[in-house]
């Protein structure tokens, strides 16, 4: 399937990695990918993401993920579902951290773990988006995969990264629309998360 991605694409799949790396996370998450294409200069998707407000609200953005990270990785539905049975998600973290220290829940920050292949793994999420985005490519008529691809696949996969998207206004539908203008056949392309 990498055969299929454009020099943008990978530069993000190797962007993606370099997070991870710089962070000293244990593997390559959903978040990574979105932070390396956050850095893309001169794709469509770095033209959506600029036109989506995404580029000016990257501390935002980055302190959205923190607290899903603090959160353990929870998402907003799941913490809005556990809400609905009387389990508050804030108080836990609170309690965890005023026993075992501040960040104590969250999640991708290992030790050093080294891979005999020198390279950090994708975690299922990821691998996940870097599928769908092939998926998303068929569905808009395109035999490459690209930035845009990604990003579009980053939106339709549920999880912590499509909710602080979804939150800083950067849902499938406004992606779409910020890549291939106000008349985007909202089904095009959308792919159903796996």
């Amino acid at each position: 399937m990498f055969e299929r991605f454009t020099r943008g694409a990978r530069a993000t799949v190797k962007g993606a990695a370099a997070q991870a790396e710089r962070v000293g996370a244990d593997s390559v998450t959903e978040e990574h990918l979105l932070l390396a294409l956050l850095e893309q200069e001169g794709g469509r998707a770095s033209f959506a993401v600029t036109a989506l407000g995404l580029h000016d609200r990257r501390a935002s953005l980055d302190a959205a993920f923190a607290e899903a990270r603090r959160r353990g990785g929870l998402t907003k539905a799941d913490t809005d579902a556990l809400a609905g049975i009387g389990i508050d998600i804030g108080a836990i973290v609170s309690r965890v951290e005023g026993a075992h220290g501040e960040g104590a829940l969250a999640t991708g920050r290992g030790g050093r773990r080294w891979w005999w292949s020198g390279h950090r793994p994708f975690t299922p999420g990821a691998k996940t988006v870097l599928e769908n985005s092939l998926r998303v490519a068929l569905g808009c008529g395109d035999r490459f995969i690209g930035e845009e691809h990604l990003l579009l696949a980053l939106t339709a996969k549920p999880g912590v990264v499509a909710d602080v998207l979804a939150e800083h206004g950067a849902t499938h539908a406004t992606v779409r629309r910020a890549l291939y203008g106000p008349d985007a056949d909202g089904g095009q392309g959308h792919v159903e998360a796996g």
